[in-house]
C-alpha cells in the first residue's frame, strides 16, 4: 500500500510539473527556443536556445515569475555557452574598469559566471543593462558579488567553497526542488514545541510540526556554560547548552528544513551538529548571515580546541552546513515545502538578521518569529519591520522585557561612555570595552569614529585597538552595504568606510603594542568575558585602578562578565602559561546601557503596537523566566488578547 501511495504522489508531482512547466513555454516567444524547465532549489531553472529572444522584452521574465508566483530564472542550453577564455574577454571589455572586477567564476553546471567587483552597481548597469548585455553577447548568466573594502578571508573561503562544490549544489538544489515541489494533502493542524530559549536565554530552537512538514527556527548552543560546557566531553552541562532535539520524538533526517534569524551562536551554533549526526536538508539564511556563521562557527571550534576541550562538530561539518544553506534576501517570498511559504523582513539587530514570517497552507495560519531585534536607534540598521501580509500568532523576545527594563536615550549613552573614556584617559589608564564581535563592535567603531581623533569634541586622541574577530566581522559588514542605514551604506559605496578610520589600530598576534603604549581604548571580543581576546585584556589590566572596564551588552547569568558587573573583587585566571592565577580586580567596572542591539521594554511594546496586522496571539521567549513571563502579562493586559510565556518542552497546537 504504501509503495502505491508513494507512486500515486510522483504521478501527482510530475503532472503538476508539466503543467507548470507548460504554462511558462507557452508564455515564452516561439524564437527563444524552449528546451526545458526544471526546480533548482527554491528557483525554477528555464533554458532556451536564444537568451536574445527572451532577453528582447525586459519585464517578460518578472511577468512570469509574477503569473506562476515563483522566482524563475532563464539560461541558455549548454551547447550554446561561449568558452569561458573569450566569455571573460568579452566581459571585461563591456564592463567599466572603474567597477574593479577581481575573480571571475565560470559554473557551467548553472550555465552561470559569477564576477565579483569593488563597484557591483557598474557591473549591472542601469536597469540590468550591463548584465543583459554580458548575458546576450556570451550566453552566460551573470551574477554579481560584491568585493569586501577590506580584504576577507571568511568570504573568500565561502565564495571559493561554494564554486569548488558547484557539482553537489547542483545535485542538492535538485533534489531540494523536486522536494518542495511535491504535493502534499491539506494540513488540518499544527503545533509549535519549544526545544530551547524559552524562559533562558540561549540555545533557541523552535519546532514546527504539521502532518507533512517539520521546521526548526534556529538551532542554537547556550553561553551559560562558557566554554567548557561547548565542549562535547563536558559531562552533565551539556544538558544545559543545547536544544532538546532528542525530546522530539522524531528522526534528524526527517526535517523539511531549518531556518536561522540570524547568525549569532546562540540562534545557530548547533546547526553543524545536525549534519554532523545526518540531516541533509536545507538551512535557510540571508547571504550576510551564512557568511557571518562561518566566521563564529570555525572560532568556536578554534577556542574550544585552545583551551583543550574537544569541539561538537569541526571544520568538516560546518563546510558540509554550508553546501546545504539556501539565502534569501529580504522580502522574497520562498516556498520551503509545498504548504509552507517563508519570507524575512529586517530585524535591526545585526548584520543580516531577520524576523521570519511563515504563511501555511492555503491561510491556514500565519507566524512571525521576531529571533533577536532592535525597534529603535543604531548607527547600524534601520529599526525591525512592522509590516506583514498577516499575522495570527507572533513569538517575541524578551531579553529585556521586565517591567524595569529601561534603556537610557542613545545620545546620552555615547555621552556617557565618552565621560568614561575621558577620565580614564586623563589619568593616563586604558578604557577595555568587551564587546560581540558582530553588531556591537561595530556600532562602537562608528561611536569612537564619531567622537574620537584630532577633531574630537572631547579633546581625545588616543589609539583604538581592535583584537579578536572584529576585524573580519567589519569587512563582511562591507560586502553587504544594502543591509545597512542608508548614510552609512553610502559611505561604504564612495570608498569611505568608518570601520577603516585611521583612528583604528588591528592587533594580529601578540598584544604587547597595546599594553605598552599609553593611554587607548581596547574593544575586544567577546562582550560576556568567557573566552576571546577580552579575558586575556581583562587579566592585564585588571589590577590597575587607573584602568577603567565598559560593558555595554547583555552578560547571561553565569558568565564571568556578570559576576563582574556585579561586584566580584578577585578572580583566577590563567596566565601565559596556562596556570590559574589570581587576579584582584582594582580597575573601575561600569555599564553602560543603551548600546544593545536587543530592544528595551518600552521598545518592545512600540513594535507590538506599530505592528500590522496586529496578532491575535502572543508567545514570550529569549529572556529570563520572569521577564519572559512579564512581558506575556503585560502583552495580553496591553492588547487585550491570548499571550503566553511557555517553557522549554512545552507544545502547543495553533491549528
Amino acid at each position: 500500500m504504501e509503495e502505491k501511495n508513494n507512486n500515486t504522489e510522483e504521478q501527482r508531482a510530475k503532472q503538476r510539473a508539466e503543467e507548470l512547466f507548460g504554462r511558462i513555454r507557452g508564455m515564452l516567444p516561439q524564437d527563444a527556443g524552449f528546451d526545458r524547465a526544471e526546480f533548482e532549489g527554491t528557483d525554477i531553472v528555464v533554458y532556451v536556445n536564444d537568451l536574445r529572444a527572451v532577453y528582447r522584452d525586459e519585464s517578460l521574465i518578472g511577468s512570469i515569475a509574477s503569473s506562476i508566483k515563483k522566482k524563475l530564472v532563464v539560461r541558455s542550453v549548454e551547447k550554446n555557452l561561449m568558452q569561458t577564455q573569450q566569455a571573460e574577454q568579452i566581459i571585461k571589455s563591456i564592463v567599466p574598469q572603474e567597477a574593479v572586477i577581481g575573480s571571475v567564476h565560470f559554473a557551467p553546471e548553472f550555465g552561470e559566471v559569477y564576477l565579483e567587483a569593488l563597484k557591483p552597481g557598474l557591473v549591472i548597469g542601469k536597469g540590468g543593462s550591463t548584465l543583459k548585455n554580458i548575458a546576450m553577447q556570451t550566453n552566460w548568466s551573470p551574477k554579481v558579488l560584491r568585493t569586501p573594502t577590506m580584504s576577507s578571508d571568511t568570504i573568500s573561503g565561502v565564495r571559493n567553497l561554494l564554486y569548488n562544490e558547484r557539482a553537489f549544489r547542483k545535485k542538492f538544489l535538485t533534489r531540494l526542488g523536486n522536494k518542495i515541489n511535491t504535493p502534499m494533502m491539506k494540513s488540518e493542524w499544527l503545533k509549535v514545541t519549544s526545544l530551547g530559549g524559552f524562559k533562558e536565554v540561549g540555545r533557541s530552537c523552535l519546532l514546527l510540526e504539521t502532518p507533512h512538514s517539520k521546521i526548526i527556527i534556529d538551532c542554537g548552543i547556550s553561553p551559560e556554560p562558557g566554554i567548557k560546557g561547548l565542549d562535547a566531553n563536558a559531562g552533565s552541562e551539556v544538558n544545559k547548552a543545547f536544544p532538546y532535539l532528542d525530546s522530539a520524538n522524531f528522526a534528524i533526517n526527517e526535517l523539511d528544513a531549518v531556518i536561522l534569524s540570524h547568525a549569532h551562536m546562540d540562534h545557530a551554533g548547533f546547526v553543524p551538529y545536525l549534519f554532523k549526526y545526518g540531516y541533509d536538508g536545507p538551512v535557510y539564511a540571508t547571504p550576510p548571515t551564512r557568511d557571518l556563521m562561518a566566521l563564529l562557527l570555525n572560532d568556536y571550534t578554534r577556542l574550544v580546541v585552545r583551551s583543550g576541550g574537544t569541539p561538537l562538530y569541526d571544520e568538516k561539518d560546518i563546510k558540509k552546513m554550508l553546501m546545504h544553506m539556501v539565502v534569501r534576501d529580504y522580502g522574497e517570498v520562498t516556498n520551503i515545502t509545498d504548504e509552507i511559504k517563508l519570507t524575512y523582513h529586517n530585524a535591526g539587530h545585526i548584520l543580516g538578521s531577520a524576523t521570519i514570517h511563515l504563511h501555511i497552507g492555503e491561510g491556514l495560519y500565519n507566524i512571525v518569529h521576531t529571533g533577536d531585534m532592535k525597534y529603535g536607534f543604531t548607527r547600524l540598521f534601520d529599526p525591525a519591520s512592522v509590516r506583514y501580509p498577516r499575522i495570527d500568532a507572533l513569538f517575541i523576545e524578551s531579553t529585556y522585557g521586565g517591567s524595569g527594563d529601561r534603556t537610557p536615550n542613545r545620545y546620552d549613552a555615547e555621552k556617557h561612555i565618552m565621560s568614561i573614556i575621558k577620565r580614564t584617559v586623563d589619568q593616563g589608564g586604558k578604557v577595555l570595552i568587551p564587546a560581540f564581535a558582530v553588531g556591537r563592535s561595530q556600532e562602537l567603531q562608528l561611536v569612537m569614529e564619531n567622537y574620537i581623533g584630532k577633531n574630537s569634541p572631547y579633546n581625545i586622541d588616543v589609539p583604538v585597538f581592535l583584537d579578536g574577530m572584529i576585524l573580519e566581522a567589519s569587512a563582511i559588514h562591507t560586502a553587504y552595504p544594502e543591509y545597512l542605514k542608508e548614510g552609512l551604506r553610502n559611505r561604504i559605496l564612495s570608498d569611505k568606510s568608518p570601520f577603516e578610520s585611521e583612528i583604528f589600530e588591528i592587533i594580529k598576534g601578540e598584544r604587547s603594542e597595546a599594553m605598552e603604549r599609553g593611554p587607548a581604548v581596547i574593544i575586544a571580543s567577546s562582550g560576556m568575558l568567557n573566552g576571546g581576546a577580552s579575558v586575556e585584556y581583562f587579566r592585564l589590566l585588571a589590577n590597575d585602578q587607573r584602568n577603567s572596564l565598559v560593558f555595554v551588552g547583555y552578560n547571561s547569568q553565569n558568565s564571568l562578565g556578570r559576576r563582574v558587573q556585579n561586584g566580584l573583587s578577585e578572580i583566577a585566571l590563567p596566565d601565559e602559561d596556562g596556570k590559574m592565577t589570581p587576579v584582584k580586580i582594582n580597575m573601575s567596572i561600569n555599564t553602560v546601557d543603551g548600546f544593545s542591539g536587543h530592544s528595551d521594554r518600552q521598545q518592545l511594546v512600540n513594535f507590538v503596537d506599530n505592528l500590522r496586522p496586529r496578532p491575535k496571539l502572543f508567545f514570550t521567549m529569549h529572556g529570563e523566566e520572569q521577564k519572559c513571563e512579564d512581558l506575556a502579562r503585560s502583552l495580553g493586559r496591553i492588547f487585550h488578547t491570548e499571550s503566553k510565556s511557555p517553557m522549554n518542552l512545552d507544545t502547543t497546537r495553533l491549528r
